[in-house]
């Protein structure tokens, strides 16, 4: 059989037994098995001698520019990106408060409460962090995750743990 595919992939025993260990202990993500699945099944050595990207496709249910690019990413990056998936290098949306905006969030949950008020509250935060420029948009949900990254307790009147430390 021809395989009009561009990239030929040919893998050693000793490659088709670690896909093959991959592809079917079903510890692995679902994708890496996919994608094992993908590399087995294109192997030149197969039973039937590599199969076409169409094949596979219909055989594992993907599309067949999927197939290409899994193909293609092992031919020329290696086995470890062709099965796992390229890791983020930024979030999708960045982060509203950075190190220096949390350092002002903290100093003013230290300091001392508006008049009429015991203790700040996460609305109070919100609009003193507005009314000084510090975000223009931020939500209560934010700024309490903030607070719990640091083990801060609005109810209690206390430093953060971590300036104890200090």
């Amino acid at each position: 059989m021809v395989n009009p595919n561009k990239y030929i992939i040919d893998l050693s025993d000793k490659q088709r037994y670690q896909l093959q260990q991959i592809a079917q202990n079903g510890q692995a993500p679902v994708k890496k098995i996919l994608h094992a699945q993908m590399l087995l099944l294109s192997d030149v050595g197969h039973s039937e001698d590599g199969w076409t990207d169409e094949q596979i496709s219909s055989a594992l249910g993907v599309h067949p520019y999927t197939v290409a690019r899994v193909r293609k990413r092992y031919v020329t990056k290696g086995v470890a990106p062709a099965l796992n998936r390229k890791m983020r290098t930024s979030p999708p949306v960045p982060k509203k408060l950075d190190g220096e905006k949390e350092a002002h969030l903290i100093a003013i949950c230290c300091s001392t409460a508006p008049d009429g008020r015991d203790r700040w509250t996460l609305s109070l935060l919100v609009n003193e962090l507005k009314k000084r420029s510090i975000a223009t948009q931020i939500s209560r949900e934010t700024i309490r995750q903030t607070l719990k990254k640091i083990n801060y307790d609005l109810g209690k009147n206390q430093d953060p743990v971590f300036l104890k430390k200090i």
